[in-house]
């Protein structure tokens, strides 16, 4: 009695092998139409692959196909619990409820600060948020868009000649985050000074104030030898970005001007006793109303129209979407006006073909939806602002 393994059922049974003589070789004066070397082969042929010491196996019942297995370029998983191993005893838990809810399944992080004293009410998958260096993607024209403005490069109605038939004002090229315009810029500006305005937004160095675990980036001293500036001023080639400086970036333009360090308690009396400290004053102030209006055309009718909830309630952000390595990314960072409260919402997410800015910029709106119908810009927020108005003129340079 011989045995033969049944892989695809797992099984090991007892079978009786017959032993089966050789299919004798047709004659030559053999009737049969079919030629001698075009024979079909008998079952016994058919399983030779399975013979053994001359004796054959019996043909097999049943057929298993094996699944095809369809590679994806993309290293990273599209859906995971990004709140696992958070720890919230400092946050607002409106305001982490709030986000929690809105990034849902997606593997990703929700970074939300109030860009008038630099606190971080919450921060949804601490881990990538502190720790998660990536390309900045697009919402690096925030940075080139204002190097430009600052620079004399352009103004907010400048017309540049992309093509014969195509020209376009600032506005309409961060509200649509194209490409050449800003490759235009970096070009006009050159390294030094595209390195000079990345530094004094933050890039490459620490956007919090003794945070633990907490990644400076990278923003590079010198202009790397295969990548045109135009490159790093459009796309963010060769410049590595953290939620917690985009954070601080987008709180700086909500703000006027001023870029803060960005706190992030460990408790809640950490957080009632906040004192705001200011890193640095930006020195365009004047060119900060002139990226407004291609900001808010980027929710109204750009790359981020997923984010637009409530016209009484607008949303200025920009996006961006790229591949970093073998992982897709999606960026919003964004800033509301609710009255006279204002809130930053970063969004950052990792993983397949599905991942994108307006993704993103979809979720960032939801954070300001779910906060506004629970009133929080009028009652929490306010409350907020009033306990710590007088803290923010205490603030340390």
């Amino acid at each position: 009695m011989n045995r033969i393994i049944l892989v695809s059922l797992g099984l090991i049974l007892p079978l009786a092998l017959p032993a089966v003589s050789p299919t004798p070789a047709p004659k030559k004066n053999s009737k049969s139409k079919v030629p001698a070397a075009r024979a079909v082969p008998s079952k016994t042929a058919a399983h030779a692959s399975t013979a053994v010491r001359g004796k054959t196996a019996a043909p097999r019942a049943t057929t298993y196909r094996t699944k095809r297995k369809v590679h994806s370029p993309w290293d990273t998983p599209t859906f995971a619990d990004s709140t696992w191993g958070d720890v919230v005893d400092g946050e607002d838990l409106t305001v982490r409820r709030a986000a929690v809810e809105a990034l849902g399944p997606y593997n990703g992080t929700v970074v939300v600060a109030d860009p008038n004293t630099g606190r971080v009410l919450a921060i949804v998958n601490q881990k990538l948020a502190l720790g998660g260096a990536y390309q900045p993607c697009s919402t690096i024209k925030l940075v080139a868009g204002l190097a430009g403005l600052s620079e004399g490069i352009v103004e907010r109605d400048t017309r540049l000649r992309l093509s014969r038939r195509e020209s376009i004002n600032l506005t309409t090229a961060l509200a649509k985050s194209n490409n050449p315009y800003f490759a235009n810029i970096g070009e006009k500006l050159g390294f030094d000074k595209v390195n000079y305005y990345g530094r004094l937004f933050g890039l490459g160095e620490k956007a919090g104030l003794n945070i633990e675990g907490e990644s400076p980036g990278i923003f590079p001293d010198e202009k790397p030898k295969a990548v045109p500036v135009g490159m790093m001023t459009s796309f963010g080639e060769a410049i590595s970005l953290t939620p917690m400086q985009l954070t601080a970036m987008v709180s700086a333009i909500a703000n006027g001007g001023t870029l803060y360090y960005l706190q992030y308690p460990r408790n809640q009396e950490e957080a009632q006793s906040l004192v705001p400290r200011v890193k640095r004053q930006l020195e365009f102030q004047r060119q900060l109303p002139d990226m407004k209006p291609g900001m808010m055309g980027a929710v109204d009718f750009g790359t981020a129209r997923r984010a637009l909830y409530d016209a009484n309630e607008p949303i200025y952000g920009k996006t961006g979407t790229c591949t970093d390595s073998r992982t897709h990314l999606g960026w919003f960072g964004s800033y509301n006006e609710a009255g006279r409260n204002k809130l930053v919402v970063v969004v950052l997410l990792t993983g397949g073909r599905r991942v994108n800015g307006p993704v993103a910029a979809g979720i960032a709106g939801q954070v300001y939806k779910n906060l506004s119908a629970q009133q929080y810009f009028a009652s929490a927020q306010g409350a907020y602002h009033s306990t710590h108005s007088s803290a923010a003129g205490d603030s340390t340079r």
